[in-house]
């Protein structure tokens, strides 16, 4: 990043865009830090998040929150197991022009059409409606017939899951699970916060959230995310870390071997440099560093892991072995 451009004044205004992005949604979402940090990465590296969580932990509160806080468009699509991919990517649909009476295709689009989709419940379609989030999430675009018609920029995807309920639910492919840059897992407040949700839910007090940032600011930022060098140890470490997870990999603990039906493919590698350069900027330094890695070594990593039954029989968590895979691949 060099200081004869506008880079470092733009760093600046990130970092001081996160400060305000911060006081404003503590006015609505108690707690929490860990998942707000997370998300915000996902949309400075423009990448997408899966949050999950049980019900009432305000998932879906903080995405549109977030929409209203930098002033974008937002969209929520509540998956049911009778969804269909039209109802999410939109749909062609006959009319007539009411003086020629000439008959013609017109597209309709769907909810998938905003800066920030919500995906609720991801887990309750099927595959095949699943899917139709794919080509959005990677391309930034959607394919309807013969036609490919472009998503708004910046366009984010969050996505929640219930880990709680079992019956009726859909697992997410792998294919589509490595498309989220990451995982963020939502726990129970503390007392205090608790105390303090309930306190402010109850009362009457109403409160209003002003914009941060325009959808052109994002996407500048988002620009710079990339320009964030990050120094070769890094990269090495970001790399060997990820073909660490692979069974069959040279790098291949004896635990990864024992657990790990298929490891993490190279969009980790990528995300976990990313993700180190967007959390960097986000904390005011403009060189992403090893304590950035490591910050977002397991929400990059936990949902690219494929664990075997012999882990899911010993209790064995994608989390458990990522802090494994940092301590040895130093």
């Amino acid at each position: 990043m060099s200081e004869n451009t506008g880079d470092v004044k733009k760093a600046a205004r990130l970092r001081e865009a996160r400060a305000a992005i911060l006081e404003q949604l503590g006015r609505v979402i108690v707690g929490q830090e860990g998942t707000v940090e997370e998300v915000l990465i996902a949309l400075f590296a423009k990448g997408h998040c899966l949050l999950q969580g049980v019900p009432g932990l305000a998932k879906t509160l903080l995405v549109t929150s977030l929409a209203r806080i930098l002033d974008l468009q937002s969209s929520r699509v509540q998956f049911t197991p009778d969804l269909m991919p039209s109802d999410v990517t939109g749909t062609e649909i006959l009319q007539e022009d009411p003086v020629t009476r000439a008959r013609s295709l017109r597209f309709v689009k769907g909810p998938v059409f905003a800066n920030f989709v919500l995906a609720d419940e991801i887990n309750r379609t099927p595959p095949k409606t699943q899917a139709a989030l794919l080509q959005a999430m990677q391309e930034g675009q959607v394919t309807a017939g013969s036609q490919t018609f472009a998503l708004p920029r910046p366009f984010f995807v969050m996505a929640t899951q219930n880990p709680i309920e079992q019956e009726g639910t859909y697992p997410l492919p792998e294919a589509q699970l490595d498309r989220f840059f990451l995982q963020s897992l939502l726990g129970y407040p503390t007392l205090e916060e608790e105390r303090r949700i309930v306190t402010e839910t109850t009362g009457a007090a109403v409160f209003d959230l002003k914009p941060v940032l325009t959808a052109a600011e994002v996407l500048d930022l988002q620009e710079l995310v990339r320009r964030v060098p990050v120094p070769a140890p890094v990269v090495d470490r970001a790399v060997r870390l990820v073909r660490a997870t692979r069974p069959k990999d040279a790098l291949a603990s004896d635990s990864v071997k024992q657990w790990v039906s298929w490891g993490a493919s190279p969009r980790a590698s990528q995300a976990l440099v990313l993700g180190a350069k967007a959390r960097a900027l986000l904390e005011g330094r403009l060189v992403a560093s090893e304590e950035d890695l490591v910050r977002v070594a397991k929400p990059v990593l936990r949902h690219r892991l494929v664990l075997n039954y012999q882990a899911e029989a010993e209790g064995v968590q994608a989390d458990d072995l990522i802090e494994r895979l940092l301590d040895a691949v130093a």
